[in-house]
């Protein structure tokens, strides 16, 4: 006796040869036209001298050690990311506060985080609201907490607005030996940012209407860094639709950038998550 399955198969060619018989050519099939020949990719300038070295500075050739902050017992939890962002204030004078200091302006919202952020600090241009003791001008966002290194142990993801302007600071944090060790640095507008995995996903606005940018850090276990291994443009609806929200939000927006209030970010225009996951969201 022949297995079950070819008898299922014979019956089932038995009935697709009927019914293309009875039917004639209304359920016969029909050519699509031809086939484009497969071609492999050209190699354009096989005499070329390499580059030597990177064109731009992607910022994510070092990690970082933040000197004046640990974490008791190795619990990153324990670390105040309104110090956190103090820290980094100190390490980077010329951005903060030199005499061509770019983000004065955060620096003076700082005094408005008191003495704590845990569990998140508001800030005033499209910041999640927090619930701990900061102000509503403090420029730190509200941290998250997850295991982006893989050690089993939870990392620090923090944000906070980079003032004047409308740039968002996102920023990833580990601990080795008590002592805590930035992973990832990237500075842009901002749409979105989301945790998947072992990476940190972060949307910003394009120029072009109905798209957005995508860039993706993840974790590097050699490394012992989170690089940048995506760098996309991606579509994200209609054009013609976003071109005509564009037009009528424009009369909004501030005329200069260089105010110390800015808008507060667009959302996507597929989504209308704020640019940080809802508290909600967080790991506790």
């Amino acid at each position: 006796m022949p297995p079950r399955h070819l008898v299922r198969a014979a019956a089932a060619a038995a009935v697709l040869l009927a019914g293309a018989v009875g039917c004639g050519d209304g359920g016969g099939l029909h050519a699509a036209g031809a086939t484009p020949t497969a071609t492999g990719p050209d190699k354009l300038w096989p005499d070329l001298r390499p580059a030597s070295s990177p064109a731009w500075d992607y910022e994510d050739g070092d990690s970082e050690l933040v000197r004046g902050v640990t974490a008791p017992g190795d619990d990153i939890h324990r670390v105040d990311p309104v110090d956190v962002v103090r820290a980094e204030i100190r390490r980077h004078p010329a951005a903060y506060t030199g005499p061509k200091a770019t983000y004065r302006e955060t620096v003076r919202r700082m005094d408005d985080c008191g003495g704590t952020a845990t569990g998140g600090g508001a800030a005033a241009e499209g910041a999640t609201p927090g619930t701990g003791a900061s102000g509503r001008g403090c420029p730190v966002l509200r941290a998250y907490y997850r295991d982006l290194t893989g050690d089993g142990r939870d990392d620090l993801t923090l944000g906070f607005r980079l003032l004047p302007g409308n740039q968002t600071a996102v920023r990833v944090y580990t601990v080795r030996s008590g002592r805590l060790v930035q992973v990832m640095s990237n500075d842009d507008a901002v749409t979105g940012v989301e945790l998947a995995g072992r990476s940190v996903i972060i949307r910003s606005p394009s120029d072009i209407p109905a798209y957005e940018y995508r860039f993706q850090w993840t974790w590097d276990p050699e490394q012992r860094l989170m690089l940048l291994t995506h760098d996309e443009m991606l579509r994200t609806g209609d054009g013609k639709h976003a071109e005509r929200r564009a037009s009528t939000a424009a009369p909004s927006l501030s005329p200069s950038p260089t105010t110390s209030s800015s808008p507060s970010l667009p959302p996507s225009p597929t989504t209308s998550s704020p640019p940080f996951p809802s508290p909600s969201a967080s790991t506790p």
